[in-house]
């Protein structure tokens, strides 16, 4: 398993580099290699420290993005999604080739520490929550359950939340002014998956509608 989670890791990085770099046009980008260093980083740390706190976690987070039991919805916005990361970056590349950004560093250094801080909160949704699949989907066959410790006392989806923080990063880091305004649409399109994945684990999980009326916010505390 172990194996196979550093492959798709290094899989996942050169498939970066290229879409950053060939847009880019260039090697001599000091940002990118940040952020391809600490995408390395993060890939090789939570997958070594997954596989000993809770591998089967890992395990599934490593199966297909496309299952079987997974509702039609989900498959459709994840192509969505899958389209609108390879675009983002593409024109984050061809930012950096045209030089349409023009970004002081500070906020260079902040788009890092919302990836750290992005960082920190998913790994605490993985440390509470055994389920969080990279699919929508019940996992009947692992006993899947309401989870409502930890940062889903707060909030309903965490995870998102977290995801949301990285992608304005990535666009901070990157020095892109294009990326990190697109990188808005990430909150539309989590913000859609929050209602597919609410609307599955309603009708599955017998606890989660008392949950939800417990837990009101989605995303954001004391706003969505």
């Amino acid at each position: 398993m172990i194996a196979k989670w550093l492959f798709q890791t290094v899989a996942w990085i050169v498939a970066l580099a290229l879409l950053l770099f060939v847009p880019a046009g260039t090697l001599h980008w000091p940002a990118a290699w940040v952020f391809l260093g600490f995408m390395v980083a993060l890939g090789l740390g939570f997958g070594m420290w997954l596989a000993r706190r809770d591998p089967a976690l890992l395990a599934e987070r490593m199966r297909p993005p496309i299952r079987a039991d997974q509702p039609a919805a989900d498959k459709k916005l994840l192509a969505a999604f899958a389209a609108v990361n390879l675009i983002w970056f593409i024109v984050i590349g061809l930012d950096r080739r045209w030089h349409l950004s023009h970004m002081p560093i500070a906020w260079h250094v902040l788009g890092l520490a919302l990836l750290i801080l992005s960082s920190a909160v998913i790994a605490w949704v993985f440390r509470e929550n055994s389920f969080a699949a990279a699919v929508v989907r019940l996992q009947s066959e692992r006993g899947h359950h309401v989870i409502s410790s930890g940062p889903y006392a707060f909030v309903r989806h965490p995870m998102y939340t977290g995801a949301v923080l990285f992608m304005v990063g990535i666009g901070l880091l990157l020095g892109s002014w294009w990326g990190t305004a697109l990188s808005l649409i990430f909150i539309v399109l989590f913000g859609i998956r929050t209602g597919i994945e609410e609307n599955t684990l309603t009708t599955g999980l017998p606890d989660y509608a008392e949950y939800a009326a417990r837990v009101r916010y989605r995303l954001v505390p004391g706003l969505w």
